[in-house]
């Protein structure tokens, strides 16, 4: 192979892989023997092993006529125009993250007359109730905002 300067440690490295692979092929080849109801493992078992391990471990690119052909599809596309102006192009703010995109939940107030009405409303329906005793704070009831959001064109 011409390699002169090496570390030791490599040799170590490479009769690993290399036991790691000749196990594997063995292994396979003696289960494509027994397949064949063979005793023993032949030429042809190892052959095929072999060939198994290349098939499945390495893939081959595609051929240069397949590749030339799919780069003249995509080039057929044209480029969009560049967007004229200083610095860099920037998107649409409705694509940035520092559009809004929540809703607030605000509490309506009601008037205070109408309040009035519906304690004594409350106080006339159960006037011997054991129950809990009603506070004259109100309970405010909320309201929802939103702010819709515009979808982005295609």
């Amino acid at each position: 192979m011409g390699v002169e300067e090496y570390e030791p440690r490599v040799i170590h490295q490479f009769l690993e892989l290399w036991y790691r692979y000749v196990v594997d092929v063995l292994t396979d080849a003696q289960v494509y023997s027994e397949h064949a109801g063979r005793q023993t493992i032949d030429c042809d078992d190892v052959k095929l092993a072999i060939q198994s391990k290349v098939n499945f471990s390495f893939s081959q690119p595609p051929p240069r006529e397949v590749l030339l052909e799919l780069a003249r599809n995509r080039n057929k596309i044209p480029l969009p125009k560049a967007i004229p102006g200083p610095g860099i192009p920037l998107p649409p703010e409705q694509d940035t993250l520092i559009s809004t995109n929540y809703q607030f939940a605000i509490p309506k107030k009601q008037p205070a007359q109408a309040m009035e009405e519906t304690e004594d409303d409350e106080e006339s329906v159960e006037p011997n109730s054991s129950q809990e005793q009603k506070t004259d704070v109100p309970h405010p009831t909320s309201q929802r905002v939103s702010f819709p959001l515009t979808k982005r064109p295609k």
